[in-house]
């Protein structure tokens, strides 16, 4: 898979930590979605994505939302909830779907959802939702 090829650009600048990868972003319709290429490498030994991957992937992206509707200040997560709805096998390309639900003066909630795309349609994988904290600029 070439995510170029779907209007995708890397984010060599912003590398998931752990070489766990570089994620991926692209804007649909005013919205960002962020993506990660996996590999054998992120594969648990029953042999698909290990659920520790997709939830690195989603606070890495969720942040990028919530760093967002934030005015771009620093932000860090206090709380990431995920739910696994099916396993992914390696070498997918996993695109994460997201929003900021409320902004306050000190947080961001954020939900999304993880998907593989299959063909012309993205079967859910993970849905997640978290709170981040807005860090004061000193």
């Amino acid at each position: 898979m070439n995510p170029v090829l779907d209007g995708w650009r890397a984010l060599r600048g912003a590398a998931m930590p752990g070489g766990l990868g570089i994620p991926w972003a692209r804007k649909i319709h005013g919205h960002w979605q962020y993506g990660l290429l996996t590999g054998a490498e992120h594969a648990n030994p029953a042999g698909v994505v290990h659920g520790g991957v997709i939830m690195a992937f989603a606070d890495h992206a969720l942040s990028f939302l919530a760093w967002e509707a934030a005015d771009r200040a620093p932000c860090t997560t206090i709380q990431l909830n995920t739910h696994f709805l099916d396993a992914i096998q390696p070498g997918a390309f996993i695109e994460l779907r997201g929003e900021v639900t409320r902004r306050t003066r000190g947080l961001v909630f954020v939900r999304g959802v993880i998907g593989v795309r299959k063909a012309e349609t993205i079967g859910d994988a993970a849905a997640v939702d978290g709170i981040w904290r807005v860090l004061s600029t000193r």
